[in-house]
């Protein structure tokens, strides 16, 4: 965690910061003085510490490695800071690992950039961070440098969140979208649209709707890794299904390989709540983000080895096959519904549920 800190000053610049408020976050905690080190030092690094970071450089300085690195980075503002299932630290660990495991890597190492607004309760940033900490431990990587900033208040919505993460290709591991071929089966790692909607009806709970769904949002790189142990040289393709939902990948994956896609809606796991929840909000499951689901193409006949090797993973355990690729190149994803009827599955035009990631 660097000490390069810096502050966003809504007072005259010089102005002492008198008896700043006990337990919240003031301007002066990011002005690179005494409180810039009390931040760091009490609170910050007894959560993430470890030998890279502990060095308080300004840069983390890390082992080299023959082979080809994946490097990633992402910004998190989702609201409220804390939800069911998971908060914006756990959210940003976790959706930096998976991004790299989808590209074949294994993740290694993660920057943690925080911004933060006055008035934030500090009680509330320790809980942030001891749940970043804990899925880092939980994902096997190193949380190795980072920054911290002070912004004033309506700034930022209490904390915003950066991250930057590193991680090694797997030697054996080939994919690509062009590589996609007629036959070629989709599977879904589980029960999908629980993050989006668990984090927005814990918003409305404020106008009386309750709700007992929680976020999907974990580290998935550990259950990737071991279905790349298994039949590394028959997955095509990989991706996270965040932002856009199960609908946004599916009808990505289609377009871009030009081949057609047929999806059996009565395949697609999707608890019976969130199902409902979703009929409540007006919203369609698929459209819905996910923070702990994976999308993989793999070759027809590694479909059934592949499912093995992710339903032995916790994250994985609802893993299903939902659908093939054609030989038709029109380049559309169709949906086969639950009734038999058939209608072709469009990206979603926006994002339809703000700030959840």
């Amino acid at each position: 965690m660097t000490r390069s800190t810096e502050a966003t000053p809504s007072s005259q610049a010089g102005e002492p910061v008198v008896n700043p408020r006990k337990g919240k976050i003031v301007l002066a905690h990011g002005g690179g003085g005494q409180l810039t080190d009390e931040l760091i030092a009490e609170v910050i690094r007894p959560r993430l510490d470890n030998p890279i970071l502990s060095e308080l450089d300004d840069s983390a300085v890390l082992p080299a490695e023959a082979g080809r690195l994946a490097f990633t980075t992402d910004s998190y503002v989702v609201q409220p800071l804390e939800f069911p299932g998971g908060d914006i630290g756990r959210l940003a660990v976790c959706g930096t690992v998976n991004d790299l495991a989808v590209c074949g890597a294994d993740p290694r190492h993660i920057s943690l950039g925080l911004i933060l607004e006055e008035g934030l309760e500090i009680d509330l940033l320790k809980r942030v961070l001891d749940s970043a900490a804990a899925a880092a431990k939980e994902a096997g990587v190193q949380i190795v440098t980072g920054d911290t900033k002070v912004v004033g208040r309506g700034q930022a919505d209490g904390m915003y969140i950066n991250t930057a993460g590193l991680g090694m290709i797997r030697k054996n591991v080939k994919l690509g979208l062009d590589r996609i071929q007629p036959g070629d089966a989709v599977i879904v790692s589980g029960q999908i649209a629980d993050h989006g909607l668990a984090v927005m009806l814990q918003r409305e709970e404020q106008t009386g709707i309750a709700s007992t769904l929680k976020s999907d949002v974990a580290p998935l790189n550990r259950m990737i890794g071991a279905l790349f142990d298994r039949v590394a040289e028959s997955v095509v393709f990989m991706r996270d299904a965040t932002r856009g939902g199960l609908a946004g990948v599916l009808s990505d994956l289609a377009e871009r390989s030009g081949h057609h896609l047929t999806v059996d809606e009565a395949m697609i796991p999707i608890r019976q709540e969130t199902r409902y929840a979703a009929e409540m909000l007006g919203l369609d499951p698929l459209d819905v983000a996910n923070e702990g689901k994976v999308v993989v193409v793999v070759r027809p006949e590694a479909a059934e080895p592949a499912l093995e090797a992710l339903r032995k993973d916790r994250w994985g355990t609802e893993a299903a096959t939902i659908g093939y690729f054609e030989c038709e190149r029109d380049g559309l994803c169709e949906l086969i519904t639950e009734v038999g009827g058939r209608r072709i599955i469009q990206k979603p035009y926006g994002e339809e549920l703000p700030r959840i990631c």
